[in-house]
């Protein structure tokens, strides 16, 4: 059935690798033009992978046909990193882990942490400075990482909350070099990279086990994130998480929950700078709605257009830029049978920025999304946080984050590029970065 895929020509033994692998957003992005719904990729001499660009074969993957599939390769490998959390389990379990989690990621509940968001962008604007030029994704990961600390652990990591970063980048840079390769080196070999990630990884470990070892020994769980997940209990059976859960879960939130939200304020910020006219749109909106004081959850309803600035930065630069599934049993999608070890992949960023449903798709348009657009295109023609029963626990959380974040910034701030006309490339690791960080200048406002 598979006759009829074709793809880009590669070399004899490496197949597309290489070209994928020297820019991976412009490789799979021009192949999806030149080949249609399904493209061919070689990864190596016996791996195939299948690049689907039909928002119904994506569905079909992601809800109706998921019980064929694993995730890909990358997250497989990120279980060195987060262990067994609910980004990487599989089946029963992660279903179960979802169920116990579900609580802590409920509207009513994640409205609780709004303030921690605000404070904390307050916080970080004390050591800003009229004129200063910095490198604001750095700045991005610093306030996340402060906001998802204080709201999974109360107040309790602010010392050492940069080495926590710093062990966090080292992982998933391994993450994404491994996920690439197709050269398997095991973690035993002490290569250079192996050992600063073990190294990394025992840091993590034992913070996070301190942690939930004090909230154990303390009466009062507490009402933050890892307060609840000490305390949620299976329905089914009444237990409760190991503390090898508990640290999993603790693991993918931090990873998935600070570095996302960095990226997606970073391009925020980026397109604000190049697109004057959406940044004046935007002043004028929180001058109308807040005046001088702070955002609340509150306002969120009528931050109408700094929400429809999030929603068309996640839609040019959405953090989670691929996801690939991996075939378990054979199975049929829009035509074609995939056989078991052969990847599908289907990427937000290509989909994103599709002609087929997006009018001037690279132009940077929040008005795109005032109208009924999301009811008119297919659902997965939008999908920043993926889809079907593993669709991001925290999408909630981090839209908040993201709007309210950006309201406390701009309010404040206008953001310059250090250089005028320069250029930022995405660099799609485990999420979609900006290349080399993003330096702006600051430029406080009347």
């Amino acid at each position: 059935m598979n006759e009829t895929i074709t793809g880009p020509k590669g070399l004899p033994i490496t197949g597309n690798l290489l070209s994928f692998r020297r820019n991976p957003l412009q490789f799979i992005r021009s192949a999806s033009k030149s080949h249609g719904d399904v493209v061919l990729f070689r990864f190596g001499p016996k791996r195939n992978v299948y690049l689907l660009t039909n928002p119904d074969h994506i569905k079909e993957v992601l809800v109706t046909k998921q019980a064929h599939f694993r995730k890909g390769k990358g997250l497989q490998v990120a279980k060195a990193v987060v262990g067994d959390g609910i980004l990487t389990s599989e089946g029963k379990k992660h279903l179960r882990q979802r169920r116990l989690m579900q609580p802590a990621f409920h509207r009513e509940r994640i409205a609780t942490y709004g303030d921690v968001m605000v404070r904390q962008g307050v916080d970080l604007m004390s050591e800003w400075r009229d004129g200063d030029v910095r490198d604001i994704h750095h700045d991005m990961m610093k306030v996340t990482l402060a906001i998802i600390t204080e709201t999974m652990f109360g107040k309790s990591v602010k010392e050492g909350a940069s080495e926590i970063g710093h062990a966090i980048d080292v992982g998933l840079r391994y993450v994404a070099n491994k996920a690439s390769s197709f050269i398997d080196i095991p973690l035993s070999v002490p290569t250079r990279s192996n050992r600063e990630f073990l190294e990394s990884n025992e840091l993590l470990d034992k913070t996070i086990f301190s942690l939930i070892e004090a909230r154990r020994n303390n009466d009062e769980p507490g009402k933050d994130l890892l307060g609840m997940l000490l305390a949620a209990r299976d329905e089914e059976d009444g237990t409760g998480m190991t503390d090898e859960q508990v640290r999993d879960e603790v693991m993918t939130i931090f990873v998935a929950g600070h570095e996302t939200t960095a990226n997606t304020m970073s391009w925020i910020f980026y397109l604000l700078a190049r697109h004057p006219e959406a940044e004046k749109k935007l002043h004028e909106e929180l001058a109308t709605v807040l005046g001088e004081r702070l955002p609340a959850v509150e306002d969120l309803p009528e931050l109408k257009y700094t929400n429809l600035v999030v929603y068309e930065s996640l839609r040019l630069y959405p953090a989670a830029w691929t996801i690939n599934r991996e075939v378990v049993e054979e199975v049929e999608i829009g035509g074609h049978t995939y056989q078991p070890g052969e990847t599908l992949m289907m990427s937000q960023y290509v989909m994103h920025r599709d002609e087929r449903f997006y009018e001037n798709p690279d132009a940077f348009i929040p008005e795109r999304f005032a109208t009924d657009l999301l009811k008119q295109i297919p659902t997965f023609a939008f999908f920043p946080f993926g889809g079907g029963p593993r669709v991001c626990i925290g999408n909630n959380f981090a839209l908040m984050e993201a709007t309210l974040l950006l309201a406390t910034f701009a309010q404040r701030y206008q953001l310059r590029l250090a250089e005028p006309g320069q250029i930022v490339e995405p660099e799609p690791l485990v999420t979609l970065r900006p290349k080399n960080g993003l330096r702006m200048r600051l430029e406080k406002r009347g």
